[in-house]
């Protein structure tokens, strides 16, 4: 496990799960959004980001939580391990709530008050997103595919590493 990418919908807990996973094997972290977001809560261009992200690629050790569909096969091909958190609508929903108001280090904002746009899209996540994700996940069986359903499971192999 050199390369590792961490999926899921938002508010999983991929960030929660990338740190903790750092923790243990001190392998190099990198946070999409931060890749992507500016602090006024602006994205930088297309171009930029992909820059950015093609630097992470290149080292022979990282991790990198976070989703952006039209990356995550550039991301498949270059890993050796993914951890899909692919946990309930409400778990998400209820994850999204939980943080906000609280500084973290994966996002360049502090998020407080619900965005009805994000919450519809976690919402349509396991029939829209979902489906695409786990077709790409196909279509690289030399990957080692990690498929968390609850929390409790994560939790569970993170505390197998120690």
């Amino acid at each position: 496990m050199n390369k590792v990418i961490v999926i899921g919908c938002p508010g999983s807990g991929k960030s929660t799960f990338s740190r903790a996973l750092h923790t243990l094997t001190s392998l190099p972290l990198y946070h999409l959004d931060l890749l992507k977001w500016n602090s006024d809560k602006t994205t930088v261009s297309k171009e930029v980001f992909l820059e950015r992200l093609q630097n992470v690629l290149m080292p022979d050790k990282w991790s990198i939580d976070g989703n952006y569909g039209s990356t995550i096969e550039l991301r498949l091909k270059e890993c050796d391990t993914v951890f899909f958190l692919d946990y309930p609508m409400e778990v998400c929903i209820d994850g999204i709530r939980q943080r906000q108001g609280k500084p973290r280090s994966d996002m360049p904002w502090i998020e407080t008050e619900d965005d009805a746009e994000f919450l519809e899209f976690i919402r349509n996540y396991n029939a829209q997103s979902r489906p695409k994700v786990l077709e790409l996940l196909n279509n690289y069986p030399q990957k080692d595919v990690i498929i968390f359903k609850n929390r409790e499971e994560a939790d569970e192999y993170l505390n197998k590493i120690i």
